[in-house]
């Protein structure tokens, strides 16, 4: 389980830096500030959550079931929040008006919140191993 929670917190800061560079360097040619903003605030959540993984990758201090439930919440979470946000902020570039899915945003947050909060649920409850 870590080598694959690993793996995806490589895989999704790879993202985020790409991304991050994308809107840097191009999309202010394609949308409005807002839009720029608003997708580099997917990308900043983006990568707060992979480093998380990563964080959650080499640490042993969790058990099994506990580091997959929040794998699986912080996985879930990326990809409806930030995910949403890039579509959202690049609306205006396509005929299909992206705003019907903008419910799912608050849904990854939400998400977010969750991951944060079993992770330290886990941590508080678990018997110390001293």
């Amino acid at each position: 389980m870590n080598r694959t929670i690993l793996l995806v917190g490589i895989i999704m800061g790879m993202l985020a830096i790409v991304l991050g560079a994308f809107g840097a360097h191009g999309l202010e040619k394609l949308v409005d500030a807002k839009a720029v903003a608003t997708f580099e605030t997917g990308v900043r959540y983006q990568m707060y959550h992979a480093l998380f993984l990563l964080f959650l990758g080499i640490w042993n201090g969790v058990n099994p079931k506990a580091k997959r439930t929040v794998f699986i919440l912080v996985l879930l979470a990326v990809i409806l929040f930030s995910c949403s946000i890039y579509v959202l902020a690049l609306n205006t570039l396509t005929d299909f008006d992206f705003k019907i899915i903008g419910f799912l945003t608050p849904i990854g947050g939400v998400l977010m919140i969750a991951a944060w909060i079993c992770l330290g649920y886990h941590i508080l409850t678990q018997k110390a191993t001293n």
